[in-house]
């Protein structure tokens, strides 16, 4: 069977999509799967082993040459993950015999199955509530997958060139002081620059900043904060994929509830990681796919008081 999985979003959401997709090819390896992807995150699906064909959609381009794509690939059935009424209709001229979608927005009449999940009331996580639309397809599906969900047989290599280009000797911890996507709780840089001096108070741990490729100006801010410490600033300019070989073998990975966040927990490195205090943008909801023994998970409060006595166990911990 041919199967398309849709998840056109940032790089978070489509991590939350990975382990429908492995579902899918394990419960029978002869199913194909068909991942339809946001350009950023072609690379990425391309390097997943459970993904056999990538289409890439913009939302921007000519709509016909994306509904020709989805109809030469000869899909039997596809499992949108997040909708909007471009990837609704497409498949719908594409004339995909089964269609199955969450029962939201108004895209969802192009769709022969619509599932109530009713997201917000959060019951449970994003990639699980993922997870259960693949059982409107096949009803005894195990959801049960390998974690870490990527690996890569060249991992040890991509960090062994990065330890010998940054002269590192000790395992890494690495900061991660950028946010984008649903993020919407962070430390600011005066914080971060006082939890990185923490580490390199104890002198046990190389640590890294790691910078997305647009992140240049973040860069050169936290180089003139710790200019004078024992600190690697490193822009990832070689793709996402290298970026996640290396990061595989960092031994804690620091951050909000970003797009690199998932990526980490994706690779199986351990994660302290930063969330808003709603319910929306929880741990509750937004918890990776990775083992969640792996994963320290801290909601950030409002309230000033509040927020300082956490800063201060962050502090301990590290």
């Amino acid at each position: 069977m041919n199967i398309l999985v849709v998840r056109t979003d940032k790089l978070g959401d489509f991590i939350t999509a990975l382990p429908t997709m492995a579902v899918l090819k394990e419960d029978n390896p002869y199913n194909k799967i068909i991942a339809c992807v946001a350009p950023l995150n072609k690379e990425l699906a391309l390097g997943c082993g459970f993904i056999d064909e990538v289409i890439v959609d913009d939302g921007k381009s000519s709509f016909l040459p994306f509904v020709k794509k989805l109809r030469a690939a000869k899909i039997d059935a596809s499992i949108t993950l997040f909708s909007n009424t471009r990837v609704a209709l497409a498949q719908f001229l594409a004339r995909i015999p089964i269609r199955i979608a969450p029962a939201t927005k108004i895209a969802q009449i192009f769709y022969t199955h619509r599932v109530k999940q009713r997201r917000s009331q959060v019951k449970m996580a994003e990639f699980e509530y993922n997870l259960e639309l693949t059982k409107t397809l096949f009803p005894d599906i195990n959801l049960e997958y390998k974690k870490p969900l990527l690996e890569f047989s060249d991992s040890h290599d991509v960090y062994a060139k990065f330890c010998k280009e940054y002269d590192v000797t000790k395992e890494i911890i690495a900061f991660h002081v950028g946010f984008g996507g649903s993020s919407d709780a962070n430390w600011n840089l005066d914080e971060y620059e006082i939890l990185v001096r923490e580490v390199l108070k104890a002198d046990k741990y190389q640590v890294v900043l790691t910078f997305g490729p647009d992140e240049s100006a973040l860069c050169e801010n936290m180089q003139e904060r710790l200019k004078n410490e024992k600190v690697i600033f490193y822009i990832s300019k070689e793709g996402i994929v290298n970026f996640a070989k290396l990061i595989s073998r960092f031994k804690l990975f620091v951050s909000t509830s970003t797009g690199t966040y998932h990526l980490a927990s994706l690779v199986g490195c351990p994660t302290l990681t930063f969330f808003a205090d709603s319910l929306f943008a929880s741990s509750a909801r937004w918890k990776s796919v990775g083992d969640e023994r792996l994963q320290r998970h801290f909601m950030i409060p409002q309230d000033l008081q509040k927020r300082e006595a956490l800063f201060e166990t962050i502090k301990k911990l590290l």
